[in-house]
């Protein structure tokens, strides 16, 4: 018989709650507080991914933008930048479920063997393993999907190039799915200077300019580059629904860290 092979949680308890009931109540009351006006489906989002006392109420507003539509979606392409192991490309987990307090998520295998014969895509578990950028946004989906099945591609971005996700998206996307790219903007900078640039960089996305995101501006700048060149070509258009930072929800005004939210219909 073969082996299930399961991602185990690396960030629950640290960047949101390890207790399946606190972590429900959280959410939930993100998802309240958050204003969204949208009348169409959402086809994509770019969400943030800190600790959720930081980023969790910026993130709700994009998940919350898909509740009237969840039944729509089968498959999560998920791409999120690898903050802790170098990446010649972008990377997947061998494993056929991702573990959260909430439960497992069922790996859309069918999605890896259709991308798998790409040169920069292969497996590296070592990317996955303490990968929080992934992750955070697995029980956000959990708590909108309870009530229907889906499953998740969680792709771990490297050094890649925009013109390659895009190659990548065109290969995997179909009406069935959602992506999700995940992203903070800009870091530790003080609040007015953060406020600044992370403006400059919700400009840049909203005019799908993606080469005017640079280095400095967005952690997942290479994913979010690559969904911007995809929306120009599907006539995609961005609505910012948050644009906050860390001095605003839970820290420190001298050194921030900036999150957006974004849905493309």
């Amino acid at each position: 018989m073969e082996q299930t092979i399961v991602r185990p949680s690396a960030v629950a308890g640290y960047f949101y709650p390890a207790s399946k009931e606190t972590l429900i109540k959280m959410i939930q009351n993100y998802i309240d507080q958050a204003q969204v006006f949208i009348q169409n489906k959402p086809k994509a989002l770019i969400s943030p991914h800190a600790g959720y006392i930081y980023s969790g109420p910026i993130a709700a507003y994009g998940y919350k933008s898909i509740i009237p539509y969840y039944k729509e979606y089968d498959h999560i392409i998920l791409l999120g930048p690898s903050h802790f192991e170098y990446v010649p490309g972008i990377a997947y987990h061998p494993a056929q479920y991702f573990e959260t307090p909430l439960g497992r998520i069922p790996v859309y295998i069918e999605g890896i063997e259709k991308i798998a014969n790409l040169p920069y895509i292969y497996e590296n578990i070592d990317a996955h393993k303490k990968e929080h950028s992934l992750e955070v946004q697995l029980p956000f989906l959990q708590y909108i999907f309870k009530n229907k099945s889906f499953d998740i591609l969680p792709l771990a971005v490297g050094k890649i190039s925009p013109e390659e996700i895009l190659e990548l998206l065109n290969i995997l996307y179909n009406n069935q799915s959602l992506i999700i790219v995940s992203s903070d903007l800009s870091h530790y900078y003080d609040y007015n200077t953060a406020k600044l640039l992370d403006e400059k960089t919700a400009l840049a996305i909203e005019e799908l300019n993606p080469y005017q995101i640079h280095y400095e501006q967005a952690c997942g700048r290479l994913p979010i580059q690559g969904l911007l060149l995809f929306a120009r070509q599907k006539n995609w258009k961005p609505i910012r629904l948050d644009l906050r930072n860390s001095g605003d929800t839970a820290g420190d005004k001298r050194q921030v860290v900036g999150y957006g939210s974004w849905c493309f219909v």
